[in-house]
């Protein structure tokens, strides 16, 4: 392989890594955050027990997240030099606010949750809860910013010329409100609260199918359940108008997400299929003239195909773009109608009743997961060939000292210690669940070990 392929699956590798952790943490953090807040509200120690179990497992994906953060900030100025040169005044601003803002936030108020149970009051105990939770969001925030400006760019201008140009930001608010940035974070977010609460919902569904921790498990599915079915509906409502976005600001996009050709014409909406690039047909099942009623609200709009642009500026892999976006989609409704299924169920008095529902919940936990995953495999190779879109190509931005034997090196190492590193998380989490919630206060001798 060259150096750019090894770099380009290198910084694959370790972002999509990094990204299991930190939208945990975001759902989590809300689910504490609402739980802390009913035991305020009713004074019922269940709700103290849970939040005090939910948070161990917030600071283990905490830690093992920031671990495996760091790294790639040394990837932009090992890997992608030019890259790094050319938004570093757009990224320097983004990503320092980050460390200001946010995970400063974050990190401060997650010691008084850790280590305040019983020296702060309660009240200023659930405050720290609340600015954790916001910490993680607004960490979130500067991320998407600055992924956004290399999707859409705005507020900024060009110095320099060739090799040594680079993006200097004349308007920050423009920067950070680019056309894109507001649709991909309310999108970012709600996936974020979808993997969190979905891992709660694994968890507790576990202890009901086993027979343990009834009454506490069933209050933690009953919040979690509506926390995830308000924002797996919510989350199609932002999908949509990305999706919208997307179609106006960078059309070859939406068309390989469709597998849409004609260089001008009704686009169909697949449901599933596989694109052939050869003879540029999907072969699947689609709704005629379905993209364009979305987009357009008109199943004849004519809708921008890929061979409206240069070959050189089309996304190289259309059928991966097309399969990971088709995978994101079918994620989001199977779980639209999984809540809704079980709300209803909860609105008869019978969710608990369905052994094998609970089942599914247990398993659940991987399908948010997977869809913020694919989500982003097809934004990001759905902007190929730009790194900075129209601006700066992939194949210009990375390091031209860095070698593939280097690089192959050093992705071997980062497979190793990755492996070591989820295998850690896993085993971490798996011993606070096996152990329960009632063991976080046995020591308060108010509530039983079970």
């Amino acid at each position: 392989m060259d150096t750019e392929i090894l770099a380009r699956i290198q910084f694959a590798f370790t972002i999509a890594f990094h990204y299991i952790y930190p939208p945990l943490s975001i759902g989590i953090g809300l689910i504490m955050m609402i739980m802390e807040g009913l035991y305020l509200k009713t004074g019922n120690k269940q709700y103290e027990v849970l939040t005090r179990f939910w948070l161990k497992i917030f600071a283990i994906t905490f830690g093992i997240g920031v671990a495996t953060g760091i790294i790639m900030e040394f990837e932009f100025g090992t890997n992608w030099a030019v890259y790094s040169r050319y938004v570093g005044d757009i990224f320097g601003s983004a990503l320092a606010a980050e460390g200001l803002f946010a995970f400063g936030l974050e990190s401060t108020f997650l010691g008084v949750l850790l280590f305040g149970w019983n020296r702060v009051s309660p009240k200023v105990h659930f405050f720290s809860t609340i600015m954790v939770f916001f910490g993680s969001m607004f960490s979130a925030v500067w991320i998407v910013v600055a992924n956004s400006w290399q999707q859409t760019p705005a507020g900024y201008h060009i110095v320099g010329e060739g090799f040594n140009a680079r993006a200097e930001v004349t308007d920050f608010w423009a920067m950070v409100f680019n056309p894109s940035s507001v649709d991909r974070i309310i999108h970012v977010w709600q996936g974020a609260f979808l993997a969190g609460t979905f891992l709660v919902l694994s968890v507790h569904a576990y202890y009901l199918l086993k027979g343990r921790y009834i009454e506490i498990s069933k209050k933690a599915f009953k919040i979690s359940l509506a926390v995830a079915t308000i924002f797996s509906l919510t989350q199609l409502l932002s999908g949509h108008s990305s999706a919208d976005g997307v179609a106006v600001n960078q059309p070859a996009k939406l068309a390989a997400m469709e597998g849409h050709y004609e260089k001008s014409g009704p686009a169909d909406l697949y449901l599933f299929g596989w694109v052939d690039n050869v003879s540029q047909e999907v072969i699947g099942l689609g709704i005629p003239g379905g993209l364009s009623f979305l987009v357009h609200q008109d199943f004849d709009a004519p809708i921008t195909g890929l061979n409206a642009f240069p070959e050189n500026e089309r996304p190289g892999q259309v059928n991966a773009v097309f399969q990971f976006y088709h995978i994101m989609i079918s994620i989001g409704m199977f779980l639209i109608a999984l809540t809704l299924y079980a709300s209803f169920l909860w609105w008869r008095g019978t969710l608990f009743d369905k052994k094998w529902l609970l089942r599914i919940f247990a398993f659940s936990v991987l399908l948010p997961q997977i869809a913020n995953q694919v989500g982003w495999f097809a934004a990001e190779m759905g902007r190929q060939p730009w790194i900075v879109y129209g601006h700066l190509r992939t194949d210009e931005g990375f390091s031209q000292e860095v070698s593939a034997n280097q690089i192959l090196f050093s992705l071997i190492l980062f497979l190793v210690v990755y492996a070591i590193l989820f295998l850690l998380f896993i085993y971490s989490v798996n011993k606070k669940i096996k152990q329960g919630p009632y063991l976080e206060v046995a020591a308060d001798n108010t509530l039983p070990k079970y």
